[in-house]
């Protein structure tokens, strides 16, 4: 079945060749088809397009998809082109005519772009709470930790003291600016575009305003054609934070795998995050963050694949929109996959609270000795000339003085309580959204 069947049949391989993996891929959007079609559906109703009797059977029928689609049973028939054919097929099926008159005032376009708006919302949602998870656990490990010394590096040379907690903080913070650009990627996708068509509105008296309520959309998109014009772009502008998150527990996991090498010893994996080599029997490799890392930085990448296939296009839609779905869809469960295994990575972790005993460590104070001595007001460069010789000759000693750095953002003061401050600055609230899908579902 197809939603633009018009008595002829196309070449078979056209068939498969066209529709792809969308049977596959549209699973993830049927939840978000049938929202879109209650809500289509009770517009109609109120303009008159659709008498009461309809109403209450095409809802009595939405809300037996919904329930299969939520149970896990709905599937897309052999011979059924897409999630759209399939509910309407049903629908028909179920209510007879009144299943065909839903698609009034639609184009298959318009159904894809809200079902696309609806599917992220509740996916970025999903992702906001799943950040959130890690980002309490590294703030709780860096509260935990934030007396544990451990050498800094530059330029992958001994630098200067740090600690676990500031180590753990350092990526607690970054993640709370990659929320921001969630929250960005969240508002543009909580617009509404159904009422669209194919991009050109419609002659149907359509109340735009009344579906973007039941929907709990924020916003119209108001040009019908910039509606449209949306796809592609709200996947380059989500999956663009996605990387932005994939790019923190990519570092993340870099340091892990870094740390956790017997040259280091900073850090212990436990047997259960580690596996062995078919030869070598002392072989415990950080496999998960390595793939962590690996996963990370192939999803750097997706924006750029759904701006390739979308740029320079003109005007309009074109059916080259289709293989987005095939960078995007996935994506939400590879970056959740990803920061869900970096947290519970960090919460079984084991650290080294001894590393600064070894005396290939010693030059990390050469900077503290500096600061002392400038303290006692000999000239900055005197003090950085004399130490730098020291370390030259192989003079310096250090005498394992206890740190006092108390500016914001140094060791002594990690500014924990401001961090997750930023990071609830940073949230977007999607009550309203949720209530509205609720409210929709409800049995008057």
């Amino acid at each position: 079945m197809k939603l633009w069947d018009k008595g002829y049949s196309t070449d078979k391989f056209v068939e498969e060749f066209t529709v792809g993996r969308d049977r596959e891929l549209d699973l993830f959007l049927a939840e978000a088809d049938v929202l879109g079609n209650m809500a289509h559906m009770k517009m109609l109703n109120s303009i008159g397009l659709l008498s009461d009797d309809d109403r209450v059977a095409l809802e009595q029928g939405l809300k037996k998809i919904y329930e299969q689609v939520q149970a896990g049973d709905f599937t897309i028939e052999d011979g059924v082109e897409d999630v759209h054919s399939q509910v309407e097929f049903m629908l028909t099926e179920m209510c007879g005519d009144a299943g065909k008159r839903i698609h009034t005032g639609r184009s298959r376009n318009d159904q894809v772009m809200v079902d696309i708006k609806l599917f992220s919302r509740s996916a970025i949602i999903a992702l906001q709470k799943s950040v959130e998870e890690l980002f309490s656990t590294l703030m709780q490990k860096a509260e935990e930790w934030k007396d544990v010394l451990m050498p800094g590096y530059t330029h992958q040379q001994v630098a200067m003291p740090s600690s676990f907690g500031m180590w753990l903080s350092a990526y607690a913070e970054a993640l709370a600016d990659d929320m921001l650009m969630l929250q960005a990627a969240y508002k543009l996708v909580n617009t509404n575009p159904l009422g669209s068509g194919a991009g050109y509105g419609s002659s149907v008296p359509l109340n735009r305003t009344m579906t973007t309520r039941l929907l709990g959309f924020d916003d119209l998109a108001y040009n019908s054609m910039y509606a449209q014009m949306q796809r592609g772009k709200t996947e380059r502008v989500v999956l663009t934070a996605i990387a932005a998150i994939a790019a923190t527990v990519g570092r993340l996991a870099q340091d892990v795998c870094l740390y956790s090498c017997a040259n280091f010893g900073f850090v212990k994996l436990p047997d259960a995050f580690t596996t062995g080599s078919s030869i070598m029997p002392h072989k415990k490799n950080p496999d998960i963050f390595e793939l962590t890392r690996a996963k990370c930085n192939r999803m750097q990448a997706l924006p750029m694949e759904v701006t390739l296939v979308a740029t320079n296009l003109p005007s309009g839609y074109f059916r080259d929109m289709q293989l987005t779905k095939e960078i995007y869809v996935p994506a939400f469960k590879e970056i959740t996959d990803v920061v869900r295994m970096a947290k519970a990575g960090i919460e079984q972790m084991w650290i080294n609270r001894d590393i600064l005993a070894n005396d290939i460590y010693k030059y990390l104070f050469t900077v503290e000795d500096v600061n002392d001595a400038v303290a006692k007001g000999v000239p900055f460069r005197d003090a950085y000339r004399e130490v730098g010789m020291r370390v030259q000759n192989g003079t310096y000693e250090h005498d394992g003085r206890e740190l006092n750095h108390t500016h914001e953002g140094s060791i002594g003061n990690l500014c924990l309580d401001k961090i997750a401050q930023k990071f609830a600055r940073h949230k977007f609230d999607y009550s309203c959204a949720l209530q509205a899908e609720q409210e929709l579902m409800q049995a008057e």
